[in-house]
C-alpha cells in the first residue's frame, strides 16, 4: 500500500498542538488568552519574549489569538487600550526584556489613568544571569521594571517559577477587571516561558469571574429618587463611565424636564442633538453648560460615572463640586474626590437608573429649565438670513409682512448650545479654519464612524466642535469606553489616538474609524500607521497641520511666557503617507473637502491620510478657567 505524503514543514504537528494540551509555560499561557477569547496580542517581537510569540503562532493555527507586531512598545500598548474600549474586553500586550519593557511604559500609564483593562506581559532575562549584568536585565538587581510597572498598574509582579504562572495570572486578570479597572503587569523571564508547563490545560475558568457585578445600591436609589422628585430643577452630568445608564437617563430627563451635560470624556455617549443636550462642560466645553451650573434656580447635579478630575471639574470649580452634587459612580475610590457631595451612590449604574425611572414613573416634571433654551444654531443662520434678505427688499414690500416668514424645519443637525466663534463654523478661509474642518467631518463621515482625537488642539477642537449626529440604535453610541467620540485625557499622552485607532479598527471590522492627530504627535508616532497598512484597516488619520505644537504655543500666549520651543518644521505629511503606502490628499480649503471622495476613505481596505493645512493662528477653545493649564501640555 502507498504511504501518505509527510505533512508539509509549515503545518508540521507542533507538541503545543497536540490534545494533551501545553508543553511549556508560554503554550499554557496561550491557552489562557484562548479561555479569555483575547483575540490579538499587540507588542512588539524580541529575543526574551519569543517562546510567548512562537507559542502564538501554535495558537493562531489553531483559532487563538495572534500577534499584530507594533513599532514602538508605546504603540502597542495604545492599540490594546483602543480595542479594549472599543469590545469591552481585555486588551493584551507584549514586549521583550529592558528597553521593551520600559518603552511600553507610557502606554501602560495612559490606560492605568482611564482605567482601561489590560494584561500587560513583559519578558525578563534567563534567571541564572540575573545580578550579573546581563544584557537588558530588568530584574529587581538591573533596571527594575517589576517595581516601575507598579506605579500605573493594579498589579505587578514576576512570574519568578513556572509553579507560579497560574496563580499570578489569575491574580493579574481579576485585577484588570475588577473596579477600579487598569492594567495588569506580568514579567516572566526567557526560562520561565521555555520551562515545561505545571499543567496541560488551564486549571482556572477565569471567564467565568469576570462578569460585571449586578450591585444595586436600593437606600442610595431611594435618596436620589427622593431628591430628584423634590427638586425644582436638576442636571446631569455624565462622565464615560455613563454608558450602561444612557438611555435610562435621556429618558428620565425629558420625564423631568432636567438638562444633560457631559465631561469631555463622556461627550461621545449622547446624541449632540438630543433637545435635553445643553454641550460639554470642562476642559474646551460650552458656555451653555457652565451657565447652567451657575445658575441658582438648579438645584440638584447628578454627576454620572466621572472620576472628577481636573479636565472634568472645569480645574474643580466649585458650582460641579459643590452641596448641590450628587455622585453616581460603580467606582467606589471615585468618591474620596467627593467628599462635599450631598449623596454618594454606589453600583451598577444601569440598574440604579432603571429603579430611578419605576421609582419616578409617576412625576410630574416642571417644565424645562427656562435659561437653558439657546436657539439652534441652524434656526439662527436662517434668521439672519431672512433680516439680511428683508434689509435689501424695498420697505413697502418689508411693511407688507411678506418677509414674515416660519423658521426653517429642525434639520439633521440642530442643537440646542451654541459655540464659541460660531461664524468660523462655516468660515470659507484659506487655510481652512479649524472650526469648519470639524464641522466638515461631523457631516461627512458615516454614522457609526469611531472619532478618536489626540492630545492637544486636535481633542480641544474635537470637544467643543465635532458633532456628528448618531441614532441612539447605533452601537458606536453605547462604545464601552467614550461613545463615537474617544480620548487618552487621563494621562494625555501624544500618540495615543495613532495607536488606539489600530486596535479600534481591529475591534470594530468594516467601520471607519478617524484618528484626529496634530503634526507633533503624528512625528512622535506616526509609524504606527504601518500596522494599519499591514492589518487592511480602513484607518483615516486627519492630521492637523500647523507647523507647531500648538497647544504650547497658545498656552505660552495666554500665559504670558516667552515664545520658545514650539516651531516645527514644514512636512508634507500626504508625501509622508505615500512612502508608507498609503493615500495622500492635501486639504487647504473648504473646497478641497468638497472634492475627497469620503465614502470611498471608508470603504478602502487599507489606511488613509488627509494633511490638512491649519490656519494655525486660531487659539483652540480653552475655558477661561483652564487656560494656565494649556501651557502644560503638548500637542
Amino acid at each position: 500500500p502507498r504511504r501518505a505524503p509527510p505533512p508539509s514543514p509549515e503545518r508540521a504537528p507542533r507538541p503545543a498542538e497536540e490534545p494533551g494540551g501545553a508543553t511549556r509555560v508560554a503554550d499554557l499561557l496561550a491557552l489562557y488568552l484562548e479561555e479569555l477569547e483575547v483575540p490579538y496580542v499587540f507588542g512588539v517581537p524580541g529575543g526574551a519574549v519569543e517562546p510567548l510569540y512562537d507559542a502564538l503562532a501554535r495558537s493562531a493555527r489553531r483559532g487563538g489569538p495572534r500577534p499584530v507586531v507594533a513599532r514602538h512598545e508605546a504603540g502597542a500598548a495604545f492599540m490594546a487600550d483602543g480595542y479594549a474600549r472599543e469590545t469591552g474586553r481585555l486588551g493584551v500586550c507584549c514586549s521583550t526584556a529592558g528597553p521593551g519593557a520600559t518603552n511600553m511604559i507610557t502606554g501602560v500609564a495612559s490606560a492605568y489613568e482611564d482605567e482601561v483593562p489590560l494584561l500587560v506581559i513583559t519578558a525578563q532575562t534567563p534567571r541564572p544571569g540575573f545580578g550579573r549584568g546581563a544584557s537588558q536585565e530588568s530584574s529587581c538587581t538591573g533596571v527594575n521594571t517589576v517595581a516601575m510597572y507598579a506605579q500605573c498598574t493594579r498589579y505587578s509582579s514576576l512570574v519568578s517559577h513556572e509553579a507560579q504562572l497560574e496563580h499570578k495570572l489569575a491574580a493579574a486578570v481579576l485585577a484588570a477587571r475588577q473596579p477600579p479597572q487598569g492594567p495588569a503587569h506580568l514579567s516572566i523571564p526567557l526560562d520561565v516561558l521555555r520551562a515545561p508547563a505545571p499543567a496541560r490545560r488551564p486549571s482556572f475558568d477565569l471567564g467565568s469571574h469576570l462578569r460585571p457585578p449586578a450591585l444595586l445600591d436600593r437606600r442610595g436609589a431611594a435618596r436620589l429618587a427622593e431628591a430628584l422628585r423634590r427638586a425644582a430643577h436638576s442636571v446631569f452630568v455624565l462622565g464615560p463611565g455613563a454608558a450602561p445608564a444612557v438611555s435610562s437617563i435621556l429618558r428620565l430627563a425629558s420625564r423631568l424636564g432636567a438638562a444633560v451635560l457631559t465631561t469631555p470624556q463622556g461627550k461621545g455617549l449622547v446624541d449632540p442633538y438630543h433637545p435635553a443636550f445643553h454641550g460639554v462642560y470642562g476642559l474646551a466645553g460650552h458656555a451653555s453648560a457652565t451657565r447652567l451650573l451657575t445658575e441658582p434656580g438648579v438645584e440638584l447635579v447628578v454627576v454620572v460615572g466621572s472620576s472628577l478630575d481636573e479636565l472634568a471639574t472645569n480645574g474643580w470649580d466649585t458650582s460641579l463640586l459643590g452641596p448641590r452634587l450628587v455622585h453616581v459612580d460603580p467606582v467606589e475610590a471615585h468618591f474620596r474626590r467627593t467628599p462635599m457631595a450631598a449623596l454618594h451612590v454606589g453600583g451598577h449604574v444601569g440598574l440604579l437608573f432603571l429603579e430611578l425611572e419605576r421609582r419616578l414613573a409617576g412625576h410630574r416634571h416642571p417644565g424645562p429649565l427656562p435659561w437653558a433654551v439657546v436657539v439652534p444654531f441652524e434656526r439662527r443662520r436662517g434668521e439672519r438670513r431672512r433680516r439680511q434678505d428683508a434689509s435689501a427688499r424695498p420697505a413697502r414690500e418689508r411693511r407688507s409682512g411678506r418677509d414674515r416668514r416660519r423658521s426653517p424645519s429642525p434639520s439633521p443637525f440642530l442643537r440646542h448650545f451654541a459655540l464659541r466663534d460660531e461664524a468660523l463654523y462655516l468660515s470659507e478661509a484659506v487655510p481652512i479654519k479649524p472650526q469648519r474642518l470639524m464641522y466638515e467631518l461631523s457631516r461627512r463621515f458615516p454614522q457609526g464612524t469611531r472619532f478618536l482625537a489626540d492630545i492637544g488642539n486636535a481633542f480641544l477642537w474635537a470637544i467643543h466642535y465635532l458633532h456628528p449626529p448618531y441614532r441612539p440604535e447605533d452601537p458606536a453610541w453605547r462604545g464601552s469606553r467614550g461613545g463615537y467620540l474617544r480620548m487618552g485625557m487621563g494621562f494625555a499622552s501624544m500618540g495615543w489616538a495613532v495607536g488606539a485607532a489600530v486596535g479600534t479598527a481591529l475591534g470594530a471590522p468594516g467601520r471607519p474609524v478617524v484618528c484626529l492627530v496634530g503634526d507633533g504627535a503624528l512625528l512622535m508616532a506616526g509609524q504606527e500607521i504601518t500596522t494599519a497598512v499591514q492589518e487592511a484597516l480602513p484607518v483615516i488619520f486627519v492630521v492637523l497641520n500647523d507647523g507647531a505644537l500648538g497647544t504650547v504655543k497658545h498656552g505660552q500666549r495666554l500665559a504670558g511666557a516667552e515664545p520658545v520651543a514650539f516651531q516645527l518644521p514644514p512636512v508634507d505629511f500626504a508625501a509622508y503617507a505615500e512612502a508608507l503606502g498609503v493615500p495622500g490628499h492635501v486639504v487647504s480649503s473648504p473646497g478641497d473637502l468638497d472634492r475627497l471622495d469620503v465614502a470611498a476613505l471608508c470603504r478602502r481596505r487599507g489606511p488613509s491620510l488627509i494633511d490638512v493645512r491649519l490656519d494655525g493662528e486660531e487659539p483652540p477653545p480653552l475655558g477661561e478657567r483652564l487656560q494656565m493649564l494649556a501651557g502644560g501640555h503638548r500637542g
